[in-house]
């Protein structure tokens, strides 16, 4: 009995730790090898995870940079990690979604231009925008600069999930985020979520703020694309986790907070 106990358990951690290693891959350049099995559902809770180790690498750069650069530098240097990490994935999902919903187009025409791999003005008037914004709510972090380099990271791919759970997908003939809409994800696919909930605890009332913006962000997001275009695509979802973490690092800087 204890054997087979034993062997359940080693079954599931090696599980489990596959589904991490699949979102890892998924959504950054870390080398950790292939996992054996391709789960797309399976993997979509570890977003928020990948966030965590995403904003950790970012953490102890920034406390390095920091001591050799001003904090303008040292963000800068921050921004530009954090797009080397991800190999710009949320970064070409904004620009395409900006191409495509920015303007008065029919949402046909719409998702033909975001599936076009050529960016256009908007495109590249979003990623400016977008981290110039991150930019500077990075470089104004004082008090709990740490944490928040490492939390904000992980609300960002948190709020991918709830567009896989509450918008259809926009492409049933096939796309970058076809596989995770196979299947409805039910609310154990949050759990991760509760990582970067707990660690905003240490922030006080800085946690709070942080949280309701997340809400009403991922709120207003949910809205708009319900609204424009009534789904959602995979360029759509990493729009969505690279003006969250935009405007979190934003809004978590202003005085007073």
């Amino acid at each position: 009995m204890e054997q087979i106990k034993f062997q359940r358990t080693i079954f599931f951690m090696v599980k489990y730790m596959n589904r991490l290693i699949a979102a890892i891959e998924f959504l950054t350049i870390l080398p950790l090898g292939k996992p054996k099995i391709y789960d797309p559902k399976g993997m979509i809770p570890y977003f928020p995870i990948v966030g965590i180790i995403l904003g950790t690498m970012v953490s102890a750069f920034d406390q390095v940079a920091i001591r050799l650069w001003s904090p303008p530098i040292a963000s800068v240097l921050d921004v530009i990690l954090l797009v080397v990490l991800t190999a710009a994935l949320h970064l070409d999902g904004l620009g395409d979604t900006a191409d495509g919903l920015l303007g008065h187009r029919s949402r046909e025409k719409a998702l033909t231009i975001m599936k076009d791999s050529r960016i256009g003005v908007m495109g590249l008037a979003a990623i400016l925008g977008g981290l110039s914004l991150k930019w500077a709510g990075i470089a104004s972090l004082d008090v709990h600069r740490s944490l928040l380099l490492i939390i904000i990271p992980a609300y960002a791919r948190g709020s991918m999930l709830f567009g896989i759970r509450f918008l259809e997908y926009g492409r049933p003939g096939g796309g970058t985020g076809h596989d995770f809409f196979n299947d409805p994800i039910n609310t154990g696919a949050f759990l991760g979520l509760l990582v970067p909930i707990g660690l905003s605890y240490f922030l006080g009332w800085q946690g709070v703020w942080l949280n309701f913006n997340f809400a009403a962000i991922t709120l207003t997001l949910l809205y708009y694309y319900k609204k424009r275009m009534g789904c959602i695509t995979g360029d759509m979802l990493g729009a969505m986790a690279e003006i969250t973490e935009s405007l979190l690092f934003l809004l978590i800087s202003i005085r007073g907070f």
